[in-house]
């Protein structure tokens, strides 16, 4: 099962290397991480999405985080109620006979056309990451030449 992870931090050299090694070192794939610093420029947000089957093991996670020095606090958002939005950026080549499906897929899953040429577009979708997901999927029967996709952004509600 895949688990959100809020975790605020100083904003200082190296505590995004000590996160990760915590979680290269225990052998624990992150799936999603992104980090920027928040209303407060001495402190930084890392979103963090991890799989972990095991309540166990996302116990130790977050028992791990906690221990490192640069961490102030360490949110599981997995019994909370909170939004969560990622996004994707998605150039795909137009095919003339094909353009019109695109637009209905686009228009259908509420993302936005930011770039026309004369051979692609570039499509914008900020959404849940099973809507995004979902858009991907559609999109694989066009030519997708490029796709970039943040990690996971959340906040409890």
């Amino acid at each position: 099962m895949k688990h959100t992870i809020s975790v605020l931090v100083e904003n200082r050299f190296g505590v995004l290397a000590r996160v990760a090694g915590l979680f290269s070192a225990r052998g624990y794939n992150i799936d999603s991480l992104t980090v920027s610093e928040t209303q407060d420029a001495s402190v930084s947000r890392m979103t963090i999405v991890v799989n972990a089957e095991d309540e166990r093991i996302l116990e130790q996670i977050k028992k791990q985080l906690n221990k490192l020095i640069d961490v102030i606090t360490v949110t599981d958002f997995t019994k909370k109620a909170y939004v969560e939005r990622e996004l994707a950026f998605i150039k795909i080549l137009i095919d003339p006979k094909t353009l019109p499906q695109l637009r209905r897929i686009i228009k259908r899953a509420k993302a936005e056309v930011l770039v026309k040429k004369d051979d692609y577009l570039v499509v914008e979708v900020a959404a849940d990451a099973d809507h995004v997901r979902n858009l991907i999927g559609e999109l694989k029967a066009f030519k997708v030449l490029e796709l970039v996709r943040s990690g996971r952004v959340a906040v409890a509600i």
